[in-house]
């Protein structure tokens, strides 16, 4: 039976295309974002590349949700497509704030993304990559 004090969490998981990429960009949206995400109890990590931004964010469902209405809004993405949206009871990256990841050469090639790629991924692939990265990181080994 489960516990009914046990804490629902909303994973998200969105694409889009960078507008003016470049180190201190992503400095500061790492930055910034851990800070917020700290207040607000939102973990995720970001997966990111000149060509990409894949976000995955996980939280309280208001929160969350609130954390994408901005993101819509943010003139540093183009483009944004959501492509999973639930509800579970764990989360996949608790000791993060914000993850920061540059894309790793197995994932997408830069003919991928530019084909399309990333729109069309299913929620499955798209939660894919991202538990390949919590256990590559700290979590599942």
């Amino acid at each position: 039976m489960r516990n009914q004090n046990e804490k629902k969490v909303k994973h998200l998981i969105y694409s889009s295309n960078p507008v003016g990429f470049n180190d201190e960009v992503i400095k500061e949206i790492l930055a910034v974002s851990g800070d917020n995400n700290t207040k607000n109890d939102i973990t995720g990590a970001l997966i990111y590349r000149q060509d990409l931004y894949l976000q995955f964010l996980e939280g309280p469902e208001d929160e969350v949700n609130k954390t994408y209405e901005k993101i819509m809004t943010d003139k540093r993405h183009n483009d944004l497509h959501k492509l999973s949206e639930s509800i579970g009871s764990r989360r996949l990256f608790s000791t993060w704030a914000m993850r920061g990841d540059p894309v790793e050469t197995w994932m997408w090639s830069y003919e991928e993304v530019k084909s399309g790629l990333l729109k069309n991924l299913s929620a499955q692939e798209a939660s894919a990559a991202f538990e390949k990265l919590s256990r590559d990181v700290d979590q599942f080994n």
